[in-house]
């Protein structure tokens, strides 16, 4: 949000809740990290165990062995694969993993394609099926989609196509019409971990592929058996950016990947991104291939055709892997400018909002703009969502002229928004287009004549479930830090229990500390060097996004912070990362 727009009042701070109890974890392990673990349910030495060996097996994943003989037919025969994705970064690398995993497996005549967002829309739709009518593919494989795309996989089973549904969205009432359905979420499937990324999905599928192969006696000659080792960078970044939660499986998936691109292993298009984003591949975290990697990839399906950032993943060759990377920045910079422009008008029309009530916040804001761009409405929601700690819906026209909007929503911690649109949904039947989604996110479509109605049902809805209560925005921490563990030492170890993500977040702490010296950095950054008021060492801070007047002119204050580790010209160094400036001292 801009500095005019409105937020929401002081967050409640909140200790992080540590169960009590029995537990399997080291007698020998700090007290904090300890309690980090307990709060985040890992209560036993085994959960820390992130082995390939740990991953849970395929043998419980519904449909896979239906899929599996397609595809092995398919490859044998020589058949005409193709590989239909979705154009967020899910989708691009799990479409760049089957591409390349089919192609070293020995299949001969694979392909892919990806629906532009803005003619065809989410998915295999029948108009994306249309395309291929004059020359349709033997087999065709959905990646991160499909659960949902009944009519497209009718149409494409229509033309003799076999198709095979990859995914690991909900699904709706019935099952598209597939020749196989792989997708941990769908009813009858009994594999253990839910939260598998569509990339995971894919790779489940692919390895799986190659053993039935290798135990037919296929990898045999000049046909080399290839290693699935050498797709887990595009495991590793799907899974992040998507933000799937990370129970043990998928901490398995990323902890490997990231070990794979730390040591100089990973596909060009990932190390090409790496360094657009400014970040050093000997020290890739989750967090930066979700802030850096993640966005440039994501900006070519926001703004043009995930088709570049696909082949992106796809090249072997570094200067080309370069080139396309500095092509998904260009992409990027272009949608931060837009993105600029679009929160400025949100936090004006927030600003009008609270005016019109008194200024008081409604539980829900709608909001549009004729001159939003669709692709990056998730994006503005978020941002208000965030300032504001309400549920927003953005909207955008769906097409230069068009009587219809696309909407896209994102809710806060407590409100399922699908729920909230279904509720809209059944007070108000034919008011909204199509709608899907899951508890944080969601999008819909909508006639423009009807934005105001929609609005008004979206309040009604949004209180119908929280009654009385707008929702509290609260920042949940592990609690203080002793002057004596804020080192490079304890750094460490605490990066040692990641990777971090959803539902297994990276600890943040709070403490008091003295405000020794400040500057900015990057023009909008604030540096400080800091000093615990217990009298301990000093130690350095960066504020992203802060200034010194954001300090008040206090010379000490209460932060929330991660204890992260800065590399430096080959020097590492303890850093405490700033989330939050609670209060001034």
């Amino acid at each position: 949000m801009p500095a005019r727009a409105p937020v929401n009042p002081k967050p409640l701070i909140r200790r992080r809740d540590v169960p009590g109890g029995d537990h399997g974890l080291p007698p020998d392990l700090h007290p904090v990290l300890r309690d980090v673990l307990l709060a985040r349910g890992v209560r036993d030495a085994d959960d820390l165990d992130l082995a390939l060996s740990r991953l849970a097996m395929p043998d419980t994943l519904r449909g896979l062995d239906a899929a599996i003989g397609i595809l092995a037919d398919a490859i044998r025969e020589d058949r005409r694969i193709l590989v239909v994705g979705d154009f967020d970064a899910d989708g691009a690398t799990g479409t760049a993993l089957a591409v390349s995993a089919l192609r070293a497996l020995g299949a001969k005549h694979v392909d892919f394609r990806v629906p532009n967002r803005f003619e065809f829309g989410y998915g295999l739709t029948p108009g994306l099926v249309e395309t291929l009518a004059d020359d349709p593919p033997d087999v065709l494989v959905t990646v991160d989609s499909g659960i949902c795309c009944n009519a497209g996989v009718a149409a494409a089973t229509s033309l003799g196509i076999q198709v095979i549904v990859t995914d690991h969205h909900l699904p709706g009432q019935a099952l598209p019409p597939a020749a196989a359905i792989v997708n941990p979420n769908q009813p009858g499937d009994e594999f253990p971990s839910k939260y598998l990324a569509g990339v995971g999905v894919v790779f489940y599928l692919v390895s799986v592929l190659k053993t039935h192969l290798g135990g037919s006696g296929w990898f045999t000659g000049k046909r080399r058996e290839p290693g699935m080792g050498q797709f887990l960078d595009l495991v590793a970044l799907g899974t992040v950016a998507d933000v799937v939660p990370l129970d043990r499986n998928n901490r398995v998936l990323v902890n490997h990947g990231l070990r794979r691109i730390r040591a100089g292993a990973a596909r060009p298009g990932i190390l090409a991104l790496l360094r657009a984003g400014k970040r050093d591949y000997r020290h890739v975290t989750a967090a930066d291939m979700g802030f850096a990697v993640a966005p440039r990839l994501n900006a070519a399906g926001r703004l043009e055709d995930m088709a570049v950032g696909i082949r992106c993943l796809l090249t072997d060759d570094v200067e080309e892997a370069r080139e396309l990377a500095a092509t998904l920045d260009e992409l990027n910079t272009q949608r931060k400018a837009l993105q600029a422009g679009m929160q400025e008008s949100a936090g004006a029309q927030v600003e009008k909002v609270i005016e019109s009530l008194g200024n008081e916040l409604p539980f829900s804001l709608c909001l549009y703009d004729p001159e939003w761009h669709q692709g990056i409405v998730g994006l503005v929601a978020s941002k208000v969502k965030e300032a504001t700690h309400r549920p927003v819906v953005a909207f955008a026209p769906e097409q230069d002229g068009s009587d219809q909007l696309k909407g896209s929503a994102r809710s806060v911690k407590g409100l399922h928004i699908r729920d909230v649109l279904a509720h809209v949904d059944a007070m108000h039947p034919g008011l909204m287009g199509a709608y899907g989604g899951h508890a944080m996110a969601a999008g819909l479509s909508l006639a423009t004549a009807n934005l105001d109605h929609f609005r008004d049902a979206l309040e009604a809805s949004t209180r119908h479930f929280l009654g009385d209560e707008p929702p509290q925005a609260e920042r949940v921490t592990d609690g203080e830090l002793p002057g004596t563990d804020l080192s490079l030492d304890f750094a460490r170890e605490l990066h040692a229990l990641g990777p971090w993500g959803q539902r297994y977040p990276e600890p943040v702490f709070e403490g008091a500390f003295e405000v020794v010296d400040q500057r900015v950095v990057g023009g909008a950054h604030l540096k400080m060097v800091l000093r615990p008021l217990d009298g301990h060492e000093m130690i350095d801070a960066i504020a992203f996004g802060k200034l010194p007047e954001d300090l008040g002119g206090a010379r000490s204050a209460r932060f929330l912070y991660r204890l992260d580790i800065n590399h430096f010209r080959g020097v590492e160094s303890a850093q405490l990362v700033i989330e939050h400036i609670v209060c001034a001292l």
